[in-house]
């Protein structure tokens, strides 16, 4: 647990470094241009289609109808934009922790590297291929995971704890394999992994709840609906920062133990060898005249 605590407050630090701020951006700007793109050529589609699949359910139009009698009629206007705001999410999600794994990580994984484990042999334990195909393996699980569990999520308690669960085991999956790829064998990657699985789950976990707090920028635009362009980038910006921030805390909470662990075993002693004892003849066992001191007189 102090390892865990002393990389937090590291990687916290770390997102001041201008090489961190000036990484962000990369991945900003390609999320704010594909997140355009679709709302421009798919927007009003969806919005549409949400809208009149919206109109099937009574209950659903009863509960708007009793908004508008108590004064909050507009809020059927921005329903069906919002609800389309809400299903894009998971989407924005993976693309910026999947853009960050890709273009932010191996750049910070070095400057870790070269600040606190210059000596840190590197075995290169994961290619760039194996690191690709574990994460595009990773993400398919995780949104099987999330297609299962979207009916769960009506139950109020379960909203708040099957989504930060499933992308905190994703975000775990992601960044703990490329914080190792470089540095790590494969048989130390998977002790590490299969050793620390608890801890790494706990900081996945913690960052997902974190990366829960561009939602509620999604409560503003449901009272304005046209500040929408706005708050999407600075959405997909906050996740951005928060996956840079996950990237660097398990970066210095690998290597650490990575170091520690390698240390652990270089200092183990070597058994003593086993002598064997020469055998004596029995002839030597017994006293012989012509050994014994001479008597004196």
């Amino acid at each position: 647990m102090s390892l865990l605590f002393d990389a937090f407050w590291r990687a916290v630090a770390y997102c001041a470094h201008p090489r961190v701020i000036a990484l962000s951006f990369l991945p900003l700007i390609l999320m704010v241009v594909v997140s355009f793109g679709l709302g421009y050529f798919f927007w009003e589609g969806a919005v549409s289609s949400v809208a009149a699949w919206l109109e099937a359910f009574d209950l659903l139009q009863a509960f708007l109808g009793w908004l508008e009698r108590i004064g909050l009629g507009s809020l059927r206007t921005v329903f069906a934009p919002l609800l389309v705001l809400v299903l894009a999410t998971p989407l924005i999600v993976l693309l910026c922790l999947l853009l960050v794994a890709m273009f932010m990580t191996p750049a910070m994984v070095e400057l870790v590297a070269q600040r606190r484990f210059p000596g840190l042999e590197r075995k290169h334990g994961g290619s760039l291929m194996i690191s690709v195909a574990w994460s595009l393996g990773s993400t398919l699980l995780a949104v099987v995971a999330l297609l299962i569990s979207m009916p769960l999520w009506l139950v109020p308690p379960l909203v708040l704890i099957l989504p930060p669960l499933i992308w905190g085991w994703l975000t775990y999956r992601v960044f703990a394999f490329d914080a190792l790829a470089a540095h790590a064998s494969s048989d130390e990657r998977k002790a590490i992994l299969r050793r620390h699985r608890g801890g790494l789950l706990v900081m996945g976990v913690l960052t997902g709840y974190l990366g829960a707090a561009p939602s509620l920028l999604w409560a503003s635009g449901a009272m304005f609906i046209a500040l929408a362009p706005l708050l999407v980038p600075v959405a997909i910006w906050i996740y951005t920062l928060v996956f840079a921030f996950a990237s660097l805390w398990f970066a210095h909470f690998c290597l650490a133990v990575l170091q520690r662990q390698r240390a652990q075993v270089a200092v183990v002693p070597d058994e003593p060898a086993i002598v064997p004892s020469t055998p004596h003849s029995p002839a030597q066992e017994l006293p012989s005249p012509f050994n014994q001191p001479p008597t004196q007189t």
